[in-house]
């Protein structure tokens, strides 16, 4: 099937995948813009999965304050290279992530960071939460989507969450 360039194109601006990718899942779609859509996401949690148990070595430390200097966070967000940290995309999801830490107050990475014995809800694990610019969307969605996107593995390694006036215990 022929797919047009202003089809590839839309497709390209709604997912930030490549052309040839654009292309390949618009002819499979028989040029549906959203089953195409559906496939490229499907085809980006392959490729999150394949990626997962490879080392990442890299990335950076995102800071984010916020209520005039009274709420911040810092977290780690790492990757295989430093060419990839220092990709838009990659800062962006830095930054995403200080701001989901700062709003919506984890306690945890993901579920494996909950001590033994101890109840978590979904809410206090950072992974698990709805992604504040996007509730449709858990944050460890949005992370598999910049996998896709930078093509290598990322994890939030560790972060820290300062409210003034509490002590860790309450924040």
């Amino acid at each position: 099937m022929q797919v047009s360039a202003e089809t590839i194109k839309a497709l390209r601006e709604q997912t930030s995948a490549g052309i040839m990718e654009c292309k390949r899942a618009l002819q499979e779609s028989g040029g549906d813009i959203t089953a195409a859509t559906e496939i490229l996401k499907q085809r980006g949690h392959a490729m999150a999965k394949k990626k997962e148990t490879r080392a990442v070595g890299q990335g950076l430390i995102e800071a984010y304050i916020h209520g005039g200097g009274r709420i911040g966070a810092l977290v780690e967000v790492n990757c295989e290279s430093d060419f990839v940290a220092r990709t838009p995309e990659f800062k962006e999801l830095a930054h995403d992530m200080a701001m989901q830490i700062v709003a919506a107050k984890p306690r945890f990475v993901g579920r494996e960071d909950v001590p033994q014995g101890e109840e978590a809800a979904d809410e206090d694990c950072l992974l698990l939460q709805p992604f504040i610019k996007d509730p449709g969307k858990r944050v460890q969605d949005v992370i598999t989507e910049t996998i896709a996107k930078v093509r290598e593995n990322i994890k939030v390694r560790r972060f820290v969450r300062f409210e003034l006036g509490l002590d860790g215990k309450d924040a």
